[in-house]
């Protein structure tokens, strides 16, 4: 497995990656975010990306979001901020998981084998066929394609996981916490800030009005589910 790892630190990035080719992970460094993006489009297999928010020349935000114009690779930002605010900030610009600075060396490397497993095996529900429609909403497992009305759609590993869970059960409804149990495979305390901004931007792809979603529903009270029309 291929990881990036963009930062303006030099020592940060090398450390980072001692950590992970002790792991047995090749690394790439950039330290902006334009490095970044060029190592992505001269054809490097990167399978996961680490990236910092605060850069010069282009910061991670900005280089999250050309990225993933085009690739839905996993991408960790690392950060200093820490307020709530932030991590919410960060996981509607793009990425699938926050880490603050200073960060913990073992948690680091157990969030990058997280998105890797999800990465990698996003087919891995039981399910007895490979191909689960609703209405216009139609997803082909073997291929990972979404299509809405024959019209592509394209979601990060993370939103395509949850809406494939709820869609390979249309019509249950899923709490919240459950959501975020079989999608991160770890319990949380408080999910519900992290599922509903991965829910918003599911809806921005795939509902005609997010605000008032045809298939990607709340139940108040409740949790969400995939209407089965």
């Amino acid at each position: 497995m291929n990881i990036l790892v963009c930062d303006d630190d030099k020592a940060i990035v090398d450390a980072i990656g001692i950590y992970l080719e002790n792991e047995g992970y090749k690394i790439s460094k950039a330290f902006n975010g334009i490095e970044a993006i060029e190592i992505i489009e001269d054809h490097h297999e990167i399978h996961l990306i680490i990236m910092d928010i605060m850069m010069p020349k282009m910061d991670g935000i900005k280089a999250t979001m050309k990225i993933r114009e085009k690739n839905n690779i996993p991408v960790i930002f690392l950060s200093a901020k820490s307020e709530d605010s932030d991590k919410i900030l960060g996981l509607n610009f793009g990425a699938d998981d926050y880490i603050t600075k200073p960060y913990n060396p073992l948690e680091l490397i157990a969030r990058v084998k997280s998105q890797l497993r999800r990465y990698t095996t996003l087919g891995s529900l039981e399910t007895k066929s490979n191909v689960y429609r609703t209405g216009g909403l139609m997803i082909e497992d073997d291929s990972k394609t979404i299509t809405v009305d024959d019209e592509e759609v394209h979601l990060t590993p993370v939103q395509y996981k949850i809406l494939m869970l709820l869609t390979a059960n249309a019509g249950k409804v899923f709490p919240i916490e459950e959501i975020y149990e079989k999608v991160w495979n770890e319990t949380a305390h408080s999910p519900e800030n992290t599922v509903s901004v991965h829910i918003r931007k599911i809806r921005e792809k795939i509902e005609i009005n997010p605000k008032e979603p045809k298939y990607l529903k709340v139940v108040w009270g409740v949790g969400y589910k995939v209407e089965k029309i």
